[in-house]
């Protein structure tokens, strides 16, 4: 009985760490889409630099959605409309500690925008993988 409930215990931990390695995946590819998109409306564009991460961070939550609802989570909940809304709150709140980041690293301590950026990604990288997976992706 005892090994029983110490590979169930093991598998869980396995995929816990598996879904957290296929967000991890999907995160990853979300930077792609925030820095190139954040990159084009500050630097080509010449939108203000917070508006630009605006951008780019909300574009990318949008495909990490898709990508995390497919694979990661394998959600087969047909309401998408309510799982995307949750998601983007989760990641509208995100946002909201990824700026506050932001403006405390470049504007209070000077540093490199863009430095500064990966160091909030790692942050929100860790809300939004324990919100989603307890609140929009939770099998209830």
């Amino acid at each position: 009985m005892v090994n029983i409930l110490l590979v169930n215990i093991e598998f869980a931990s396995r995929s816990f760490y598996l879904k957290f390695l296929k967000f991890g995946v999907v995160g990853f590819s979300g930077l792609f889409v925030d820095f190139g998109l954040t990159y084009l409306f500050k630097e080509i564009f010449h939108v203000q630099k917070y508006v630009s991460n605006a951008i780019g961070f909300m574009m990318a939550a949008t495909s990490n959605y898709i990508f995390n609802r497919i694979w990661t989570f394998e959600s087969t909940n047909p309401n998408i409309a309510l799982e995307y809304t949750e998601f983007i709150v989760i990641s509208l709140i995100g946002l909201v500690v990824n700026t506050l980041i932001l403006y405390l690293l470049v504007s209070r301590l000077k540093m490199n925008f863009y430095l500064s950026k990966v160091f909030a990604i790692a942050v929100v990288t860790l809300w939004n993988f324990f919100a989603n997976l307890l609140f929009t992706f939770a099998v209830v």
